[in-house]
C-alpha cells in the first residue's frame, strides 16, 4: 500500500537534550530534516508535563526554521490553540479522546494560519476520527499510550494504519498519516508497509549511534 507522500522524519523534542532545546533543534535541521515534534502534555490527559507554547516561542527566537508538529495531549486544547500558534507552531494535532467541539477546534486552528490534526490514543477505536476525516492534514495514530518516552512499539496498532490508509485511498483524501511510540528503523518500516508516511522518532533518533544514518534510512523508505 503506497502512501501518497514522500516519507517525513520527525524527531521528538521531548527526547532532546532539555538543558538545551535549541541545540536538539540544531542537530535536527543540521541533518537536513525539516519537522520538528513538539509533545504538549497537561499532567492530566497524560501524566506527565512537558513544555508549553513558550517554548516553541524560545525556539523560534533562537533561529529554528523547523516545521513544528505540535501535538497538544491536553484535556482542554480548545484554550490553547492560539497561544501555540502566536508560539509558532506550524501544525496542532488535538486528541479525539476528551469531550469538546472537535470539529469547530480543527476549523480554528486551520483560522489561525497552521496544519490540523487528530490523534488516536491505542484504546481508541479507529472509527472515532472517521467522521472528520476530510476536515483534517493529519492523523496521528499512537504506537504507545502517550505520556512518556521509551515505550515498546505496539504491533496491534498497524491494523489501524491499513484502515486508515484504505479509507484515504478510497476516498482521495490528502491528509498526512503519522505514527508516535517506540518508531525506529524495523517498526518504521513496518508502518510504512502499513500506508504510514510520517514518523515520529524520540529515543531511537536522539540514542542513534549515527543519526546521519538513521535519518538517512528513513528517507528512502
Amino acid at each position: 500500500m503506497s502512501p501518497p507522500h514522500a516519507p517525513i522524519l520527525a524527531p521528538s523534542l521531548l527526547a532532546g537534550d532539555h538543558a538545551n532545546l535549541a541545540a536538539s533543534a540544531r542537530l535536527v535541521a543540521d541533518l537536513g530534516l525539516t519537522w520538528l515534534h513538539c509533545d504538549i502534555m497537561d499532567g492530566h490527559f497524560v501524566p506527565n508535563l512537558t513544555f508549553g507554547p513558550e517554548t516553541l516561542a524560545a525556539l523560534r527566537r533562537a533561529g529554528s526554521k523547523l516545521f513544528f508538529d505540535t501535538h497538544l495531549m491536553l484535556s482542554a486544547p480548545q484554550y490553547y490553540i492560539e497561544a501555540f500558534a502566536q508560539a509558532g507552531a506550524n501544525l496542532i494535532s488535538i486528541h479525539i479522546e476528551p469531550a469538546f467541539d472537535h470539529a469547530a477546534t480543527l476549523a480554528r486552528i486551520r483560522s489561525l494560519g497552521c496544519l490540523n490534526g487528530l490523534v488516536l490514543n491505542p484504546g481508541t477505536p479507529v472509527s472515532a476520527v472517521e467522521p472528520f476525516l476530510a476536515q483534517v492534514d493529519l492523523i496521528l495514530v499512537m504506537t504507545v499510550q502517550p505520556g512518556f518516552g521509551g515505550q515498546p512499539f505496539r504491533r496491534d496498532m498497524l491494523s489501524k494504519l491499513t484502515q486508515l490508509a484504505t479509507w484515504r485511498r478510497e476516498r482521495s483524501l490528502a491528509f498526512r498519516l503519522e505514527v508516535d511510540g517506540g518508531v525506529d528503523l524495523a517498526t518504521g518500516a513496518n508502518c510504512h508497509a502499513a500506508g504510514a508516511d510520517t514518523f515520529v522518532a524520540g529515543t531511537a533518533f536522539f540514542k542513534a549511534h549515527d543519526q546521519p544514518a538513521f535519518a538517512a534510512a528513513f528517507a528512502r523508505l
